[in-house]
């Protein structure tokens, strides 16, 4: 049988393309896919982290100014492929960009001239919190909650105080800055080459496979190490663009427009990826202070305040910011730049104060003025009360976003 469209059996290939890779999926989809990835990284003794490699970056653009010997960067750095979180970061990129082509959604989007500002502030914002908190909302709330530390909790408590601060203080300036506003024409693209994104994204996903499988058959220890990354890094940028996953939604849209989707969906990977996580803590996988930053409570609170500010005005958080650059977001490469910057000054200085560790020693609790690596089975002697906080917690922030999206009591517009 054929129709206008072709063959039926061709039909419903076409079909099918279009619910993987076209249709939107639910962020409860890839909540669960990206907290398997995460759970796999584990596995290999990784774990998943956004700020190192954007400070890594910022590192060497100090460097290349001549500010880097000033303020105290390192001056040995390790290049952006071969630096964990780096290499992370670059192929979660390539992969939204490869979901943004395959589904024809890849466009260069040009933001109004007041969003360039936004977008450095926002992000100058996020480095300094991210710098306090030691990780961004990847590195100093999810991944330190899967390691079942309170550091987690305690960023969270200060990215929803951030949240309201940084959405009263954008209200303000829509009703009182007019300059700007104006958005620019959107950039055409030739209809032939819109016509080849998906080939053009099906050759990236080839090639990503192809640089993976070099690597790991190299017979060199680090590079098949990184191999994992670049499939892992790839798979959570395809992942978190087709599910539109972002932490700065979840704590931002509850009291936006009381929609609590993404925070349900968070609240979901938390409550699988706990567990999950805890398991492989008590048979040894991987030390679960790999991933525990020095900084609970003031550095994780103080640095969630700010973080969540930054976040609102930059308009995503760090994994947020890395898949949407790879959609074709502009303002979002300004916002990560000054991130990558900020980050990196702000490191550099806390270092030379004595505020944060230098470096992390898994044969020590690092300690700084900041705070210290809190873990909850450490702190209650067992798993009980660590299960138990954290869930109660869970508990308490999906009974109180249901609430919200019923009432809308707690929106602020």
């Amino acid at each position: 049988m054929s129709g206008d469209s072709g063959p039926a059996w061709l039909a419903g290939f076409k079909q099918d393309y279009q619910d993987i890779f076209v249709e939107p999926w639910s962020p409860y989809v890839g909540i669960i896919l990206l907290v398997l990835v995460i759970i796999g990284l584990m596995i290999t003794g990784l774990f998943w982290g956004v700020f190192g490699g954007l400070k890594l970056w910022g590192d060497w653009f100090n460097n290349a100014i001549g500010l880097g010997p000033i303020i105290g960067t390192p001056q040995h750095l390790d290049g952006p492929i071969m630096h964990r979180m780096s290499l992370m970061n670059i192929t979660l990129v390539i992969g939204a960009f490869a979901a943004a082509l395959l589904s024809r959604q890849f466009l260069v989007n040009r933001p109004p001239k007041l969003e360039y500002l936004w977008a450095a502030l926002g992000g100058t914002l996020m480095g300094l919190g991210a710098t306090l908190a030691g990780g961004c909302t990847t590195g100093g709330f999810f991944t330190p909650l899967l390691h079942s530390s309170p550091a987690g909790w305690a960023m969270w408590a200060g990215l929803i105080a951030g949240a309201v601060i940084g959405l009263k203080l954008l209200l303000w300036t829509l009703e009182n800055i007019s300059w700007g506003m104006q958005a620019p024409p959107a950039i055409k693209v030739p209809g032939a080459l819109q016509k080849a994104y998906p080939l053009i994204g099906l050759a990236v996903m080839v090639g990503i496979v192809a640089w993976a499988a070099d690597w790991y058959t190299s017979g060199d220890e680090k590079l098949t190490a990184r191999a994992i990354i670049v499939l892992a890094g790839f798979a959570m940028g395809f992942i978190m663009h087709r599910s539109r996953l972002c932490f700065a939604r979840s704590f931002r849209e509850p009291f936006m427009t009381a929609e609590g989707d993404m925070t349900k969906a968070i609240i979901l990977g938390l409550a699988i990826g706990i567990p999950l996580a805890s398991l492989l803590f008590q048979m040894k996988v991987i030390d679960p202070y790999i991933a525990i930053p020095a900084t609970f409570w003031m550095g994780s609170l103080s640095g969630g305040v700010i973080f969540g500010i930054g976040m609102i005005f930059a308009g995503g958080c760090a994994s947020g910011s890395l898949w949407r650059m790879g959609e074709g977001h502009i303002k979002l490469w300004v916002a990560a730049f000054f991130f990558a910057w900020a980050g990196s000054t702000a490191s550099a200085l806390l270092k030379k104060t004595g505020l944060t560790v230098a470096e992390m020693n898994l044969d020590l609790i690092e300690e700084s003025p900041l705070g210290y690596q809190a873990y909850f089975p450490a702190m209650f002697d067992g798993w009980a009360w660590a299960y138990a906080i954290s869930g109660l917690i869970l508990l308490v922030w999906y009974l109180w976003v249901r609430y919200n999206e019923s009432t809308e009591k707690f929106t602020l517009l």
